[in-house]
């Protein structure tokens, strides 16, 4: 466990979820910032899971990140069903907000890095119309390609943000944070998938309606059917779980 986090610990189907609500969370930030030094956070949904199971370097990120979220309804599920119950769902796509809101209160400098050219610059906007005082020392698609990097870690280390904000999907986000986590020296570094998209309207959310009832897997899926690959993972969680449930882990 990469963190002096004293979070309890959930596994679901062997990964890591750390038990914590959306205000907890935001308390384990705000830790991290005032301690200095780099933390990882890891919003995990159940194609995490899966990944993590076929990926050792993804999962092993996963088991030493600083802060592990449950960002999926699949996740709440399962805990249910294994007898594991985690308090509720911290989606990275809703915590990005709340994480300027608070930054914006409290002084904390942002970095943006990560999706097609030009959407994390209107995301950092859509953010700081909200918020006036929000602080964005950059923003900065490049790749997480490894000849990439050193370029990307200067212009990060010359903005010295509190918080890096890194949207290449998973799970090469979150690989790149935790190979670079060194050199970078953030304080707070999370990988946020789809959430610039988002926030600058390149990709609609779902309906609040939908994100209460768990469908916004099905919302993304219509507005995005490329994705239908990638959505497999979801019955074959749900299979494993039952498993797990009834027959033990062992079984698979």
């Amino acid at each position: 466990m990469g963190a002096d986090t004293d979070v309890s610990i959930c596994r679901i189907l062997g990964v890591r979820v750390d038990r914590v609500t959306t205000a907890e969370a935001l308390a384990h930030i705000a830790s991290f910032i005032a301690e200095g030094g780099p933390h990882q956070v890891v919003t995990v949904n159940p194609e995490f899971v899966m990944a993590a199971r076929r990926n050792r370097a993804f999962r092993a990120v996963i088991e030493g990140a600083d802060l592990c979220l449950a960002d999926g309804v699949g996740l709440l599920w399962a805990g249910r069903v294994l007898g594991r119950p985690l308090p509720e769902r911290v989606a990275g796509s809703d915590l990005v907000p709340q994480i300027a809101a608070l930054a914006a209160a409290r002084g904390w400098r942002l970095f943006l890095l990560g999706a097609r050219p030009g959407v994390a610059a209107r995301a950092a906007e859509a953010l700081q119309r909200v918020n006036p005082d929000l602080r964005v020392v950059g923003t900065y698609a490049g790749s997480p390609a490894d000849e990439e990097a050193p370029s990307i870690i200067e212009l990060i280390r010359a903005g010295r943000p509190d918080i890096l904000l890194v949207a290449y999907g998973a799970p090469a986000q979150d690989l790149w944070i935790a190979r670079h986590r060194a050199a970078l020296q953030t304080p707070v570094m999370m990988g946020v998938g789809g959430a610039f998209d988002f926030l600058a309207g390149v990709t609609p959310r779902a309906p609040r309606w939908m994100r209460q009832m768990g469908l916004e897997w099905l919302h993304r899926l219509i507005c995005q059917p490329w994705r239908w690959r990638r959505m497999l993972a979801l019955p074959h969680f749900a299979v494993r779980v039952a498993a797990e449930r009834f027959i033990g882990e062992r079984a698979w």
